[in-house]
């Protein structure tokens, strides 16, 4: 594997922290990393994007965004009214072969959802995914609600014949209700996946060498951290 889509249950639950994570685990460990965001959406031209926010924490990395467009909505949406080009599949799956011929992991982080609308034509993360024969890695909430949102997502990657790596948890409060931890146990039901993770809510706040060790913990070893499911609900329930 050496190229990672990394998509969302929607938009807020901490795809850029996740995708972050892999990184800097990932460039530690010495690794050559690329990370490509398609769209970039409500950013202004010279504002910083989520690439920059994972080249803050990872370090060492090589960043492709391929569109930018100023309004937050999807990203078909967003081009139209902009009045800019839309960017399609193809033209995604091209640039991240190319770069997964150079670097050892390529991650590919999607905007919003994973049935996000990239053009006219209906264009999906999961098309692109499929294209590059890609294993996703899905984002989700922690807390009431999510396991529906994860496994609507999950299905359509099983329906279209797309490998789910399994679920991460892109922000883990500080102080969990009885769905939270009770999703520990049901998020992977949901997925069809392992869980692979858990971040702290408010780890985009912590420096680069206090992230890195909050991403080991929190990121299980098939993503070069050390998380393990069953340890970490354990110390909820002791």
């Amino acid at each position: 594997m050496n190229i990672l889509v990394i998509t969302g249950t929607g938009t807020g639950v901490g795809k850029t922290m996740v995708t972050a994570a892999c990184a800097a685990l990932a460039v530690d460990s010495g690794q050559r990393v690329a990370v490509v965001k398609p769209a970039q959406t409500g950013v202004g031209p010279h504002e910083p994007g989520d690439l920059d926010e994972v080249a803050r924490f990872a370090g060492k990395i090589t960043t492709k965004e391929l569109r930018r467009y100023p309004e937050p909505l999807a990203p078909a949406t967003a081009a139209a009214r902009a009045e800019l080009p839309q960017v399609h599949p193809g033209e995604i799956a091209s640039v991240v072969a190319e770069l997964a011929a150079e670097h050892d992991l390529v991650l590919v982080e999607g905007a919003g959802g994973l049935l996000v609308r990239f053009d006219d034509e209906g264009a999906t993360l999961a098309d692109v995914a499929w294209a590059l024969n890609a294993i996703v890695l899905i984002v989700s909430e922690a807390g009431l609600g999510t396991l529906n949102h994860t496994a609507l997502t999950a299905e359509v990657l099983l329906r279209r014949g797309v490998e789910c790596a399994g679920v991460v948890i892109g922000s883990w409060p500080s102080e969990p209700d009885l769905a939270s931890l009770c999703n520990l146990v049901d998020l992977p039901e949901a997925a069809g996946g392992p869980l692979l993770g858990a971040l702290p809510q408010g780890a985009g706040l912590l420096d680069p060498a206090d992230f890195l060790e909050v991403a080991r913990a929190g990121m299980s070893p098939w993503l070069g951290g050390t998380f393990d499911p069953d340890v970490f609900a354990e110390q909820f329930t002791a």
